[in-house]
């Protein structure tokens, strides 16, 4: 029986040099040649491939069968377990199976095939019948893990395209539907309800069942309810209410899913940098929403914006029905090395049967985590749902110019959410303390959001007053670097859980917060606005430095 084995390095970066073949130094010495029927008694060296990549003493080899039973497999080996055939051990991946390999022990030597003078590192060992080279195209090749973060990235985009297109949408109801501030007030909180009922189901569902099904569930859940949306608030106000909560149910389950998700899936290494790309999902949703809600609205009308949005919601499904597993051992095409990878040379955990509440509530870090959490949302989603009213009340923006001008703060969250979850994961790497990296991006996230707003009370020009709120937004998004990322610090095994609980405490504040700022202008200006959420973030600047931690707590 014939079979052939490809040694290769384990880098993939530059492509095969084909059409070329290399002198032998030597082949195998016929003492150490196998005499095994089935593989036709010897083996032979008949060409050698060169790859223009990076040199590793670490050869894998993959070792093909026509008849890939269980059978083969077993004499396969047997035969190369023998010390004449150099000791190698295989390990049966699907149709293939794989060994360590040091080409030195063949003595393998050729001619340079790169004008580089670099020595061959691919190989094709064959014995009867000629074999296929196998070459993995590149999307075989993308890391497994970051699939499942680009898939959480979608899903975190269509969750603030669909919540942020009602803070545009609103002002043509509120004038089709005489609505007051207070009502306007009303409607962007309801969205809240919902959300604050499912933080925590949503983060104990998660650790049970796992963040696939949780997150699944969740865009198909806002997504059916972002549809409905129009009908309901033209039945009567009572609907609309009840919809944008159900439409915050769905909502309230994707943060404590993600988060359960991304704790089996990401190294502690990349941690930072993965969630930061999830999160500036959220504010490309917003800038994707307030950019494009204007333009259906004036185009089709303001209902249009729900059915649009809504409607992707299903594409997404789809694919993540497909692509997504709750954990690396539940993902049969996982490849070995990454697996180690997760891992870390650990052994997977159990799924969570219960949740140690006294433990967990017994904790000061994790009380840290709650009151920091209410107070960085407090500020973030009073900009997120008042920020196009004050772009046209205060700096007489009309309704395109405001939802476009809403747009550049969101950007520059996406932008510096991605570059503070680089600079956080590089001092994790280069031997800083986790501790001492999130407290330090979270204090960015928390004092320099505070300085901006207090500079919008003194700047007298509307691009001025842009500019401070793009630079509040993009210091804040270095929270995804802090508050966002301890959670899994310490409770990998509760994340969702944890997070769940004090993401809880930012729904209140978002409850709160809008509902609050509507009465707040309607005796009021805007600068008692932004002094009350400038108060919260400096207590929440003093909590999180005396009391947070980035070690492991909860086990």
């Amino acid at each position: 029986m014939a079979f052939g084995a490809v040694l290769s390095s384990r880098s993939f970066g530059s492509p095969l040099v084909s059409g070329k073949e290399c002198q032998l130094k030597q082949t195998i010495p016929p003492e150490r040649r196998p005499n095994l029927p089935s593989i036709r008694g010897q083996f032979a060296l008949r060409r050698i491939c060169a790859m223009s990549m990076q040199r590793e003493r670490s050869h894998i080899c993959r070792v093909f069968s026509p008849l890939p039973t269980k059978h083969v497999f077993d004499q396969e080996r047997k035969l190369l377990s023998k010390p004449e055939c150099g000791g190698l051990k295989l390990r049966k991946l699907g149709i293939t199976t794989r060994a360590k390999y040091q080409p030195e022990q063949y003595g393998i030597a050729g001619l340079p095939l790169e004008p580089n003078g670099s020595s061959p590192e691919e190989a094709v060992l064959i014995g009867g019948e000629a074999i296929e080279e196998v070459a993995l195209p590149w999307w075989q090749q993308f890391p497994k893990r970051w699939t499942i973060v680009l898939m959480c990235f979608m899903a975190f985009l269509l969750c603030n395209m669909d919540r942020v297109n009602m803070s545009i949408a609103i002002l043509p109801m509120s004038a089709e539907f005489n609505w007051s501030p207070a009502t306007v007030g009303l409607v962007q909180s309801s969205f809240f309800w919902g959300y604050l009922l499912t933080q925590i189901a949503g983060g104990i569902w998660a650790d049970k069942f796992g963040g696939k099904v949780v997150l699944g569930f969740g865009v198909v859940w806002w997504s059916i309810a972002t549809i409905l949306t129009p009908l309901a608030a033209k039945v009567s106000l009572p609907c609309l209410l009840i919809m944008r909560a159900f439409m915050g149910i769905g909502e309230g389950v994707a943060m404590p899913a993600m988060n359960n998700i991304l704790s089996k899936w990401i190294p502690v290494v990349e941690r930072s940098r993965s969630l930061a790309l999830v999160y500036s999902g959220m504010y490309l949703g917003s800038v994707t929403g307030l950019a494009f809600s204007p333009l259906l609205i004036q185009k089709f009308g303001w209902p249009s914006v729900f059915y649009a949005f809504g409607s992707l919601g299903s594409i997404w499904f789809s694919l993540w029905l497909k692509k997504a597993r709750s954990s690396p051992a539940q993902d049969p095409e996982l490849t070995p090395s990454e697996k180690r990878l997760i891992l870390g040379g650990n052994e997977e955990r159990a799924p969570v049967t219960s949740i140690p509440w006294r433990l967990i509530l017994s904790k000061g870090p994790v009380w840290a985590l709650i009151i920091s959490h209410f107070c960085h949302n407090w500020g973030t989603f009073i900009l997120l749902t008042w920020m196009p009213t004050y772009y046209n009340q205060v700096l007489k923006f009309n309704l395109t110019e405001s939802g476009l001008l809403c747009v550049l703060p969101w950007l520059t969250m996406a932008v510096f959410a991605n570059i503070g979850g680089w600079i956080a994961d590089t001092l994790v790497a280069k031997g800083f303390s986790i501790t001492t990296v999130r407290k330090i991006m979270q204090s960015i996230g928390f004092l320099g959001p505070a300085f901006f707003l207090t500079q919008l009370s003194r700047v007298r020009t509307p691009a001025l007053a842009v500019l401070c709120m793009a630079c509040s937004q993009g210091t804040d998004a270095f929270s995804q670097s802090g508050l966002y990322s301890n959670h899994q610090d310490i409770g990998p095994r509760y994340a969702g859980v944890l997070l769940g609980l004090s993401n809880t405490a930012g729904v209140l504040a978002g409850v709160f917060g809008t509902a609050a700022t509507g009465y707040i202008l309607q005796k009021g200006s805007w600068d008692d606005v932004f002094k009350v959420s400038v108060a919260l973030y400096i207590v929440g600047t003093l909590v999180w430095n005396i009391f947070s931690t980035g070690e492991k707590i909860l086990d």
